[in-house]
């Protein structure tokens, strides 16, 4: 389990001695440098690295960082809020140790994500992870509630001697196909190797949809973790295939058409190690809380597109009828639909049972996220929130008067109708918080404004290589 507990100037208990041994054990490995990992607000990898030597005093009294990075754009253009996005000011990045980990694909170098502290030892209050932390922890103590996460991650694969920019797809087989599995064979097993010498289970690799595109699902831990989890596969993915003359993108579009690369979050709420979405007396197993909990979800899916799906690429995926999930609708086991129930195999259902978010691509910040997913659950279980009639099949084909009775309707078709809808919402706007709410609405603005007059095609192009 993630430590919740808050890092302190001098370190938390133990922590430095913890720091010096783990150095110890790195420097005898080969390991010579760190990476320091957190996700911008615009869904950005940053890092700052340090040497082995430094991990003590970085669990210590951290390392520097400038809090203008909370505005940078994908672009790396800053923008503004009236307290982010000055020149001004110091963080310090303290590494979780319990996440450290020697990167298989990457000799010489271990990984650790990072919590951001004020220089007067408080939270940062644009840090994501921190903010992460927080919601999980209050659900906790509020609720009695525990969560496991999983997200999946879809990119695509080309080959790093195409023209600059251009993505020219590494593997021509048919969707899902074998050929495809066999053609990109040697990459996709060094990859499982790097996972397993990294402690990540892998469930399942394939081949999707899209040209050149993969998917890689990995085991379930609870959201903090799930969230590092998601940045350490994205940084192995890379990383080995860098080894094998391969260049990836995860982007959510890295052409104007067809099924883009998605970042589905699957979420389940136990309570006194029992799931709650399964073995209850509502629809199809839920307990009350876990409805409470979806419909909360379900009902502030326009507001969280602009947290879940945050860049105008975004809005090339989130498509109807490309299992996007790109409607207000839930059901069992539906591809369609934004929310699909996930039952889980008989016999496995106690531990499989959870809810799937589709419309979640990997531009997402994946602590911003999680922890708007929960808050959004949690108003709607202390609420007592009910589903509404579930949707089989494509919600595209409903008739306008069922899609208004089951309150179906379309999520915004572009990143200004998300924003319109985030700044709304009093509920996710006070879970961030007023410096990260702030800071999520003016980064979604920058990018509306850097893609202004732009075509579809040149919107993919602008974003094809950022995330």
């Amino acid at each position: 389990m993630t430590t919740l507990a808050d890092p302190v100037p001098g370190g938390r208990l133990g922590d430095v001695e913890r720091a010096a041994a783990l150095g110890g054990e790195l420097s005898a490995g080969g390991v010579h440098g760190i990476v320091l990992a957190y996700v911008d607000t615009a869904g950005v990898g940053r890092v700052k690295t340090v040497p082995v030597s430094a991990l003590r005093s970085a669990a210590a009294w951290g390392v520097g960082m400038s809090p203008v990075f909370d505005t940078f754009l994908a672009d790396d253009r800053i923008v503004a809020t009236d307290v982010l996005g000055s020149p001004d000011g110091d963080l310090r990045l303290f590494p979780d140790l319990d996440r450290l980990v020697a990167l298989a694909a990457q000799p010489g170098w271990a990984w650790a994500p990072v919590d951001r502290v004020t220089q007067d030892g408080e939270r940062h209050p644009g840090c994501s992870r921190t903010f992460l932390r927080s919601v999980v922890a209050d659900a906790a103590r509020e609720h009695g509630l525990a969560f496991r996460a999983a997200v999946e991650i879809e990119w695509s694969v080309g080959l790093d001697s195409a023209p600059a920019g251009e993505f020219v797809p590494a593997a021509t087989g048919p969707a899902y196909g074998a050929t495809r599995q066999v053609e990109l064979s040697d990459y996709t097993a060094d990859l499982m190797a790097a996972c397993a010498a990294q402690g990540v289970d892998v469930d399942q690799i394939h081949p999707e949809y899209a040209p050149g595109q993969f998917e890689i699902s990995v085991g379930a831990l609870d959201p903090v973790a799930a969230a590092d989890r998601s940045v350490l596969v994205r940084q192995t993915i890379r990383a080995v295939a860098g080894r094998h003359g391969l260049r990836v993108s995860f982007s959510p579009a890295v052409g104007a058409q067809g099924v883009g690369n998605g970042g589905h979050v699957h979420l389940s709420a136990w309570r006194d190690g029992v799931n709650l979405h399964t073995g209850g007396d509502r629809r199809h197993g839920m307990t009350p809380d876990a409805e409470g909990f979806v419909a909360g979800v379900l009902s502030r899916l326009p507001a969280l597109t602009a947290v879940t799906a945050p860049s105008p690429a975004s809005y090339l995926r989130l498509r109807p009828s490309q299992w996007a999930g790109v409607f207000t609708a839930w059901g069992l086991e539906t591809r369609e639909c934004a929310l699909r129930l996930v039952r889980g195999t008989a016999g496995l259902r106690a531990q499989q049972a959870n809810l799937e978010v589709k419309p979640v691509d990997l531009a997402a910040n994946p602590y911003l996220a999680l922890g708007a997913l929960i808050a959004a659950g949690l108003d709607g279980l202390a609420s007592g929130a009910v589903l509404p009639e579930e949707t089989t099949g494509d919600p595209a084909g409903l008739d306008a008067r069922t899609a208004e009775a089951r309150g179906v309707r379309r999520l915004p078709v572009s990143l200004a109708g998300a924003v319109a809808e985030f700044r709304a919402d009093e509920v996710l706007r006070a879970a961030l918080g007023p410096v990260l709410a702030d800071a999520v609405s003016a980064v979604r603005q920058g990018e509306i404004d850097a893609v202004e007059g732009l075509d579809d095609e040149r919107v993919a192009a602008a974003y094809r290589w950022k995330y």
